[in-house]
């Protein structure tokens, strides 16, 4: 069994920049997926736009999965997925030896958990014989935008996904409505801003409560009740989306000891947890300063890979030089025919 410098818990945009960092650092690197590809969350709704990572403006969460997956594999980190990490020892030695929940081991010497919200699984629409329409037109994920074209699409939530997707269907649909148990939106602001001002229908504070099928397959309307009244009121519809949030599953991870509440585990302004030699990043981590965005997730990468390095090397630099100035892409960068700037010549 190898001892790797660093092992990577998740192949999220956390998980895959850490793979990438920690080659910038020359470190042997590890990165352990529970699925079967990198991506993590952003697997969930590969059409949707993201505008808020630094030099995409916009760009499709696939096409920015692709470009990640790409950069994490530079340095040849080794890839492991189809694992779901449970068990940790630590030896005499102060190394660590992760166990898969399949029975695989790793030996490691630090360990960035980069697990976002862990395994996660969709809240299910809690009305009595709502699963019999998930093969028809009840759906909790959106693939693809195409098939909700000139349809009339009620979507259940209030949190970024289902204001993100009602922003996104307005301009394809026949109609939107958002229904909301609460009159605040947990969204962006500027999101939820735009989707008020569009013509999709908002309607807080009501729930969805029962489901109207006439041939038992598909959902032809919907009744939503005010939430203080009860009033009731029927809506007829071609697809129902539920944005419900997630349920998390962190497996064994959660009984490591780890300094955390249900979602997040506590670590200090360099990323450390409670435990010597394991660190964290993006969603998972949770620290005053914490910026909860796809860009904040890079920093904490980095972050992160600094610690593991320095814990490994104190006499080692603080971080990684910039790829302008760093060796290890002097070769990468003639391979590609760049003819690199030596600065002014004497005369």
């Amino acid at each position: 069994m190898e001892l790797y410098d660093v092992t990577i818990i998740g192949g999220g945009p956390a998980g895959m920049y850490a793979a990438f960092y920690s080659g910038m650092r020359d470190m042997k690197t590890k990165l352990i997926e529970a699925r079967e590809e990198l991506g993590g969350r952003l697997l969930i709704y590969p059409e949707k736009m993201i505008w808020d990572v630094g030099g995409f403006a916009p760009v499709r969460c696939d096409r920015l999965i692709g470009q990640l997956a790409e950069q994490a594999k530079v340095f040849e980190p080794t890839l492991v997925f189809g694992q779901q990490i449970k068990g940790l020892t630590r030896r005499e030695d102060g190394t660590y030896l992760l166990t898969a929940e399949t029975g695989e081991t790793h030996w490691t010497r630090t360990i960035i958990l980069a697990l976002g919200r862990g395994i996660l699984k969709l809240e299910k629409l809690e009305i009595e014989g709502a699963e019999r329409y998930e093969s028809a037109n009840l759906h909790y994920t959106v693939q693809e935008l195409e098939p909700f074209r000139g349809k009339r699409v009620l979507l259940s939530g209030g949190g970024n996904s289902a204001v993100d997707w009602a922003n996104e269907l307005e301009a394809i649909a026949a109609s939107v409505t958002v229904v909301h148990r609460r009159d605040r939106f947990g969204g962006h602001e500027n999101n939820v801003a735009r989707m008020k001002s569009s013509s999709v229908q908002v309607r807080t504070p009501y729930a969805v409560t029962r489901l109207h099928s006439g041939d038992g397959q598909s959902i032809e309307s919907v009744t939503i009740s005010h939430i203080e009244s009860g009033e009731a009121e029927r809506i007829e519809v071609d697809a129902v989306i539920v944005n419900h949030g997630l349920k998390s599953d962190f497996s064994g991870i959660a009984e490591w000891g780890l300094e955390m509440d249900d979602w997040n585990v506590y670590t200090g302004g360099k990323l450390e947890t409670n435990m010597p030699g394991i660190y964290a990043a993006g969603d998972f981590a949770s620290f005053p300063s914490k910026v909860n965005l796809i860009a904040g997730a890079f920093t904490d990468a980095a972050l992160a890979v600094n610690s593991a390095k320095l814990y490994l090397e104190p006499e080692a630099h603080y971080m990684a030089y910039v790829s302008s100035h760093n060796e290890r892409f002097a070769e990468k960068n003639r391979a590609l025919g760049v003819v690199e700037d030596e600065g002014p010549q004497a005369q």
